[in-house]
């Protein structure tokens, strides 16, 4: 499930891509000198930018495993970044054999390493669809041609958020791609917060600006309401290390700026 018609002469190299400025954090192979020089802005600023894509990831390990536990067969991660392995479906898939993964995500470079996705278990499927978040109504569209949405599934919009400024209604996105979720479907959701250092993340809001993408950093309270009308599974929205340290595995710093939340639709 991809987009046949995109080609490389659409990868725009000239600025920086938050997707491969997040490989370059995690350490990735799959970015490029501009991407490199914006992502070392943004460490300048924000020495612990490396251990928050960590700690972001670790937490993704997590979250997905307790869902899949929880007997979540079906999976839509959205804004899925280049492939590291383990990927969302390896996770969910290694608990459940017969998960169904559809990942979506904006960027050209995902799309060329798609097929890294696509490595399903025989009893699962995993497929991919390019698209971006500001057109919900085109991943969901894509993602029916491999979920069932008359049974639940686990929607992931995780580091995501922060990328969609107010302009872009993101509230209005989260609602339009809950909507169609049975009940008993989860919504997981990352975010990064300026509420302990304002000053920093306005600084570093502004690098990604200036490559060319949107960012916005949200409070606490901002991003809690995103989970209007779900029920917040315990602890309800802590910082990422707090967040189900009993399912073991790496947590990351206790002090990263990153909230997080898993919630259930009624």
């Amino acid at each position: 499930m991809t987009d046949a018609g995109l080609r490389a002469r659409h990868l725009d190299t000239g600025k920086p891509h938050s997707a491969r400025m997040y490989d370059y954090f995690l350490g990735g192979k799959d970015n490029y000198p501009v991407d490199a020089e914006a992502a070392e802005q943004v460490a300048t600023l924000f020495p612990a930018v490396r251990e928050m894509a960590r700690t972001n990831r670790w937490f993704m390990h997590r979250a997905s495993r307790l869902l899949a536990e929880r007997g979540v067969r079906q999976f839509l991660d959205i804004g899925t970044g280049i492939p590291t392995a383990p990927n969302l479906h390896q996770i969910a898939q290694g608990i459940v054999p017969d998960a169904r993964v559809v990942y979506a995500d904006n960027d050209p470079i995902v799309l060329r390493h798609a097929e890294a996705l696509l490595h399903s278990t025989r009893e699962g499927r995993t497929a991919y669809v390019h698209g971006d978040v500001r057109e919900p109504g085109k991943i969901l569209a894509a993602a029916r041609q491999t979920l069932d949405f008359t049974q639940p599934i686990a929607l992931s919009l995780v580091a995501l958020l922060h990328l969609v400024p107010d302009e872009d209604e993101p509230a209005r996105i989260v609602s339009e791609l809950i909507e169609p979720l049975a009940p008993g479907s989860y919504v997981t959701l990352s975010h990064a917060t300026g509420d302990f250092d304002p000053e920093t993340w306005e600084r570093v809001v502004e690098v990604y600006r200036r490559g060319g993408t949107a960012a916005q950093v949200r409070s606490r309270d901002a991003f809690t309401a995103f989970f209007t009308g779900l029920d917040l599974l315990d602890p309800g929205v802590s910082l990422a290390a707090a967040w189900y340290p009993e399912l073991g595995g790496q947590l990351g710093g206790e002090d990263i700026p990153l909230y997080v939340g898993v919630a259930a639709k009624p």
